[in-house]
């Protein structure tokens, strides 16, 4: 444990990566300096996590290491805000590349366009077909706009690996060199397979021009799909109204400090997570949490920074600095999560770290088979259909399947307070066989509340929740508290306190209007006289139900009886009902008594259910279902949850829970509505279906596209639209998770 310790993590917005080879090699070369425990390059992202010993090896070392392979790198820091923040400036470059390499390219297709009419052609200037001409315009293509190619192909052959960028240097350069070679000996020339002429200028640009293409597409793409996570980072306010002996004054939120009081006006989001100081407003938390319904604050309650205050002023003492915030840790886990690689995307690593070296070999088959049977002597030909089989096989397609979709799916989870801590557990979660729920806090609100007020003779409940009220409302005991607030929650008028006395264990006695009140357990009253036997045929069986009771006397004779119980959150019940129709095993545990669970349990819709169990027996019970071959997931909230949260194989934190909760869980659901649950879930099966599209979509185009380059019937031009389109069909399917 002291070695991990010593560990630290740090992000680098890496460029220039264009497929899973790509990311591939990073991991490998990053991988292997002494210091580095652990690498993951993630090409949708940009990015590279890396969990290192800063003591062995520094930041500037893994900067240099990720430089000499190629690739444009710096570190990120937490301030550093917007994911994919060189998104627009790589959108202007690859655009201003295509367009400007179109402009040397459009000349070719002019002269193409008689030879694919059937009817009357065109004038075509004669310079076009002119080979000189030709060459003119194909030599800046190739090695001025084709240069980034070159240099990324170069680094990745000198480290031992091959990227896309080397079947696009291979195709065009052989393509290139091939007609260069042809100008200068024309007894040499030959007409390649149906092809316009023995020249393959037209070839080399065209590649270059739509691979430019494809890149400004995917570029602009990849960039919508960062956009639910720009929201949250648009949230966070840069200044914010702080009081100070001296006045009001506006600072910049990054010098405010735990303990400061802020003011926030109507219509400002607030600054940080606080605590409300003074003031009653509705508080707009639908980005942070997705509750449309705002929420409604006043003294003593808690608010997110970010969340939009409504029509009242508020004063906010800070409670978390801005890299505390409830919104930097979302944004903090939602980046490691869609930095950290799922278990399937490591299948498709596999396969991509492969991909390159067979199709080149591949390529080299294609043309000694149509050079020596197929078109016997017929380079131009031969070379051609090799071309295609080089451009039409890059990975890039299979490379983005898992990454764009678990960036899609957990941007837009997030936007509805549902926040997974890595691709793994997005990627499990719905693979669930046992879903467990902790009673208290999690089902229920974790507070009792008053159900039900049996007055005696004599009384109404209002005069009984009253007096009670009035009894009670100087102990600091939550049962004390409850009736405070239901008395208040009904109208009933809390008359004042005289003499007080709390009984530990036993309840309160005090003087209210010049009575005597008594309230407490029923035992303690009737040692002092006070009979109850009438009373316990109604409150009899609400004991049974697991409810508390509070038995009361005024004057020395029984005046009713109070009962109160932690109540279900008014969505849990119906939540539950969606999990069990996603097919998920949901059961109750609890270190309630057995009465209460079953209540629970039973409005729960009969859900099967563990009663008094202290934390180390539902960690034991955690174990002993996935000794049976079970997929555990634990929901819970609470400190005596965290064993069972962190031995589960999915642990999920509810709501405002502990930190320690928090810490040991795998996904945390930012509100306390159990439809988060049934939410998180249905995210999670979607994405992996989504997945798995993605995966189909890559293999099948290969299926398709390669046997069509190697059998003749695809020109390179063609091969590498269809290259570019494959990309781009992988990441609208995944936008689509945008959606759910």
């Amino acid at each position: 444990m002291s070695g991990q310790a010593d560990l630290s993590r740090i992000t680098l917005h890496v460029t220039g990566m264009t497929c899973t080879a790509c990311a591939a090699r990073i991991e490998k070369a990053v991988g292997k300096m002494e210091g580095v425990t652990e690498v993951s390059a993630n090409i949708a992202l940009e990015r590279a996590v890396v969990l290192l010993d800063a003591k062995r090896v520094r930041a500037e070392q893994i900067e240099d290491r990720i430089a000499q392979l190629g690739y444009g790198v710096r570190l990120l820091h937490p301030a550093d805000g917007k994911i994919n923040g060189n998104s627009s400036e790589e959108i202007r470059r690859s655009r201003a590349m295509f367009l400007l390499s179109l402009a040397f390219t459009l000349p070719f297709f002019w002269a193409m366009v008689p030879h694919h009419l059937t009817s009357s052609s065109p004038w075509v200037p004669d310079l076009l077909a002119n080979p000189w001409f030709q060459l003119a315009l194909a030599v800046p293509v190739q090695f001025g706009f084709g240069l980034p190619f070159y240099i990324r192909a170069y680094e990745a052959l000198k480290n031992g690996s091959a990227n896309m960028d080397v079947l696009i240097v291979l195709g065009t350069s052989t393509a290139f060199l091939y007609s260069h070679y042809l100008l200068f000996h024309p007894s040499h020339a030959m007409m390649g397979s149906g092809h316009h002429s023995p020249y393959y200028f037209d070839t080399s640009t065209m590649i270059i021009t739509i691979v430019w293409l494809g890149r400004w597409i995917e570029a602009s793409a990849r960039k919508r799909t960062a956009d639910s996570l720009s929201q949250l980072h648009a949230i966070q306010t840069d200044t914010a109204s702080m009081l100070t002996p001296d006045g009001e004054r506006r600072v910049p939120v990054s010098m405010l400090k735990e303990g400061d009081l802020l003011r926030v006006r109507p219509g400002e989001r607030v600054p940080l997570d606080g605590i409300v100081a003074q003031g009653i407003s509705a508080v707009d938390e639908s980005l942070i949490t997705g509750e449309s319904v705002p929420a409604k604050k006043r003294k003593g309650d808690r608010v997110i920074g970010g969340t939009l205050n409504g029509s009242g002023v508020l004063e906010i003492r800070v409670l978390r600095t801005t890299s505390q915030s409830t919104v930097a840790r979302m944004v903090r886990m939602v980046e490691e999560a869609q930095n950290a690689k799922a278990p399937i995307q490591r299948v498709a690593d596999k396969i991509a770290a492969v991909f390159v070296p067979v199709i080149a070999v591949t390529a080299v088959c294609t043309f000694l088979y149509w050079y020596g049977m197929g078109e016997p002597g017929a380079a131009g030909g031969a070379l051609e259909k090799a071309i295609a089989v080089l451009l039409i096989a890059c990975p890039c397609a299979l490379g983005l399947a898992t990454p764009v979709s678990i960036l899609v799916a957990s941007g837009r989870a997030a936007q509805k307070g549902i926040v997974y801590k890595e691709g793994a557990a997005l990627e499990r979660l719905h693979q669930t066989d046992i879903l467990l729920f902790d009673k208290t806090g999690t089902v229920t609100f974790g507070t009792p509340k008053v159900t039900d007020v049996i007055a005696a003779e004599g009384e109404t409940q209002a005069t009984l929740l009253s007096k009670l009220a009035g009894a009670e409302q100087l102990s600091e005991h939550p049962l004390s508290r409850a009736v405070v607030e239901e008395a208040e929650r009904r109208g009933v008028r809390v008359p004042d306190c005289g003499s007080f006395l709390a009984v530990p264990g036993c309840g309160v006695r005090a003087e209210v209007h010049g009575r005597g009140i008594v309230a407490g357990t029923r035992r303690w009253l009737e040692e002092q006289g006070v009979p109850f036997a009438e009373t316990e045929k109604v409150a009899g069986p609400l004991r049974s139900q697991g409810k508390q009771l509070i038995y009361v006397a005024v004057d020395g004779r029984p005046a009713g009886v109070v009962a109160l119980a932690d109540t279900l959150r008014p969505t849990a019940a119906s939540a539950l009902r969606q999990l069990k129709k996603q097919g998920m095993d949901v059961r109750l545990v609890t270190g309630d008594h057995a009465a209460a669970a079953k209540t629970v349990a039973e409005r729960l819709g009969n859900v099967p259910y563990y009663a008094d169990m202290l934390p180390d027996q539902k960690l034991g019970l955690v174990r002993r279902l996935q000794s049976q071959g079970k997929r555990v997931t634990m929901v819970g909230d609470g400190v005596n949850d965290a064993p069972a949260l962190a031995a589960a194989d999915i642990g999920v934190a509810v709501g405002n829970g502990t930190d320690v909760a928090k810490a040991a869980a795998d996904v945390h659901l930012l509100k306390s509505d159990l439809k988060a649950m049934a939410d998180a879930v249905r995210i999670s099966r979607k994405t992996m279906t989504n997945i798995y599209q993605n995966m189909a979509l890559s293999f099948c185009y290969n299926a398709l596209a390669i046997p069509a380059a190697l059998s003749g019937h695809l020109a390179p031009w063609m091969a590498c639209t269809a290259m570019a389109l494959s990309s781009l069909t992988v990441i609208i399917n995944a936008l689509r998770l945008k959606r759910v």
